[in-house]
């Protein structure tokens, strides 16, 4: 990468050891870009608060614990279709495609990627995209399992890191983007999302998405609102981020998780409930609100989906789809796309 395009696109490098460096924005784009985000959605009618900022290290260890609840079937469920794709998800890659992810987290799904990429590839490329630290920990821990290994992170917004990509170089990229974050989009910021990805990809790149099917709303409920109250924390902790980050006062005793899925959007609804009328101060934001009791922020819609609504969302986005992998149980679908011409 040119230091023109890395200066330009406002990011400073940092070098681990030979195998292992990122790339991430200085630390003002970032406040800014969260102080910015914040003063606009809890200022409007209906409050809320993006669910892109619940991935800060807390967040993110939280995230993990929920993913091992019984209730949580996405991610066990996912790990499952990866499993049982290696033979046939190996005809569609060879040795000259890098792994770029979106949101790596943990990496625990990546690690069944990486051995299929294992099998046919001497030095294996991994580009994590991640807004959370925890991409520098996860990273480090993988290369101990992966010697051929060499990670290039980057700490940024999937808008960003896509970016990033898209000015690299002109290796082929296999792009991730597996759980079901993908649903947190409302229905057309998800069709830009996807038309922004497509934009980034060369003719021969490949996409592999995650996407949770349509299912009775008892297993969607507990999912989202689990019994030992995980996803509770795992909600109240963006107040506990805006409070450290943009100096802000919201008391989390003020507040409740509040989940429900709505059948007729297809989607969960997650909220935090002020339980008392209250007046919240920002600093950074240069922001006070005030809450009335009852009154929600929404921080999280998760939407799910048929297959038929899957084959049409990619065909509108302008992709070719190449495979869909489903488990036993139709609860989860992996889509395997390449960009149209």
């Amino acid at each position: 990468m040119s230091k023109t395009i890395q200066n330009s696109l406002n990011y400073k490098k940092y070098v681990v050891d030979s195998k292992l460096q990122y790339f991430k924005p200085n630390s003002a784009k970032i406040e800014k870009s969260f102080a910015d985000e914040v003063s606009f959605s809890l200022t409007q009618n209906s409050k809320f608060i993006s669910p892109k900022f619940f991935y800060d290290k807390k967040g993110s260890e939280l995230f993990e614990k929920i993913c091992d609840l019984s209730e949580y079937y996405p991610t066990r469920t996912e790990i499952n279709i990866l499993q049982n794709l290696k033979e046939n998800f190996a005809k569609y890659v060879d040795h000259s495609f890098r792994l770029v992810e979106l949101g790596s987290g943990s990496s625990v799904k990546t690690r069944l990627i990486l051995d299929i990429l294992n099998k046919f590839q001497e030095k294996i490329e991994y580009f994590p995209i991640d807004i959370s630290e925890i991409l520098t920990e996860s990273s480090s821990l993988l290369q101990k399992d992966y010697e051929n290994l060499h990670i290039t992170g980057i700490i940024d917004t999937y808008e960003g890191g896509l970016e990033f990509i898209k000015n690299y170089d002109n290796k082929k990229n296999l792009i991730i983007f597996l759980g079901s974050s993908f649903g947190n989009f409302v229905p057309e910021d998800g069709k830009k999302f996807l038309k922004k990805i497509n934009s980034t990809m060369k003719s021969d790149d490949l996409f592999l998405i995650g996407l949770d099917l349509v299912k009775n709303k008892e297993t969607l409920e507990n999912a989202y609102d689990d019994s030992k109250g995980i996803t509770a924390q795992f909600n109240l902790n963006v107040l506990s981020r805006i409070n450290d980050e943009l100096d802000a006062d919201f008391n989390l005793n003020n507040f409740s998780h509040y989940a429900r899925y709505n059948e007729n959007k297809q989607r969960i609804e997650m909220y935090l409930k002020s339980l008392v009328e209250q007046f919240v101060v920002i600093q950074k934001a240069n922001l006070s609100i005030t809450l009335k009791k009852n009154e929600l922020i929404h921080t999280e819609h998760s939407h799910k989906y048929k297959l038929s609504q899957i084959k049409e969302l990619m065909t509108q986005t302008g992709f070719d789809i190449k495979h869909i992998w489903l488990d036993e149980n139709n609860y989860f679908a992996l889509t395997l796309v390449s960009k149209r011409f």
